[in-house]
């Protein structure tokens, strides 16, 4: 039977906060999909979300999940600094790959994983869901339309709610908040501009928690970007507002401007720990629920029906070119332009 007319076979490979919402859209969500193993390697949480969703087959590795009969695609949800290794190791095992975003933490490791995928012949999805929230969506539709002219100024707020515990700085197993955070909007910056960043100017603050300069990482940023075809553009990131989870971009053209999550008719609003005067999204699983089960529908539906990924790994390595630039940037307190062939600045 082909694939087109059966069930697409998959295995999820880290099963944390992001890993068990994909598993949870593959089990219960969506009839195109038979979820078939989990993976994790923290004892006992494999086999845990597994008999939660009634999954028959856990495993503590990918390598002894690959084994298993059955597996067309692998989803990989772990941590930042596994990300190219399980996509390789996938990769070499013949599957097709969902890769949550980033792609990896260097752009060598990125372009190796992307090496294997291309000389196994399978396909590779980076998981940058915004793409597939129905208001950026909607906001592309009319971008593409040429409806507000040639896009001039590109603005992305992300800001999440809740503090994060340092014992997340201090495992070493995520990027940065370049790699981690804002890395979506980097994305966002080149898909809805239609056009690529050609260098970074990042402003970083560890004012409100010092202790996390020790680790490499920052609690907000702000990163400048310019254009190829002259067009600018701005970035901010913030890992605890505190108020809400907080996600708005603005894409300003020569004839016209939209704004996705922007808050209509309110010329002001007081906002705190207790919320504000409007019902407000407090974490990202609620804020993406339908773009996380729009992505993975669209995952599923193109590797049964033999098509590329709308979010290509070229997708993901490009982002994390900036992402990289952007780091440099903050390293060295100036300027970097984005280049693809330069390897991560720390190392």
């Amino acid at each position: 039977m082909s694939r087109a007319a059966s069930k697409l076979g998959i295995g999820v490979l880290g099963v944390g906060e992001m890993g068990r919402r994909h598993a949870e859209n593959l089990r219960r969500r969506i009839p195109q999909a038979r979820l078939l193993a989990i993976a994790d390697a923290a004892p006992g949480r494999a086999a845990q979300v597994a008999a939660e969703l009634e999954v028959e087959h856990s495993f503590r590795s990918l390598e002894e999940m690959l084994e298993l009969p059955g597996l067309d695609a692998i989803v990989i949800a772990t941590p930042d600094k596994f990300h190219a290794n399980a996509i390789q190791t996938a990769a070499a095992a013949g599957k097709d790959v969902l890769c949550e975003k980033p792609i990896a933490v260097s752009l060598a490791d990125a372009q190796k994983a992307l090496a294997v995928v291309g000389k196994a012949g399978v396909r590779l999805q980076i998981g940058f869901m915004r793409r597939y929230d129905p208001a950026y969506e909607a906001a592309m539709k009319h971008i593409e339309a040429g409806e507000i002219g040639e896009p001039v100024i590109f603005k992305s707020v992300g800001r999440d709610k809740d503090e994060p515990p340092i014992a997340a700085f201090q495992s070493g197993l995520n990027g940065m908040l370049f790699y981690n955070n804002t890395i979506h909007d980097f994305d966002l910056a080149r898909w809805m501009m239609r056009d690529e960043v050609t260098e970074v100017h990042a402003y970083t603050t560890v004012a409100i928690r010092p202790e996390l300069a020790k680790y490499g990482d920052v609690v907000a940023s702000t990163v400048n970007l310019k254009y190829a075809r002259g067009a600018i553009g701005n970035v901010e990131s913030f890992v605890q507002a505190i108020y809400a989870y907080d996600v708005r971009t603005e894409i300003l053209g020569s004839k016209g401007a939209i704004f996705v999550g922007s808050l209509q008719k309110t010329p002001a609003m007081f906002l705190a720990s207790n919320g504000g005067t409007q019902p407000l999204a407090d974490h990202f699983l609620s804020r993406f629920a339908d773009a996380y089960l729009g992505e993975m529908n669209d995952f599923v539906d193109n590797m049964l029906h033999a098509r590329l990924p709308r979010v290509s790994g070229e997708d993901g390595l490009k982002a994390l070119g900036i992402a990289v630039a952007a780091e440099q940037s903050h390293l060295h307190g100036k300027p970097v332009p984005v280049e693809l062939s330069r390897a991560r600045a720390a190392e």
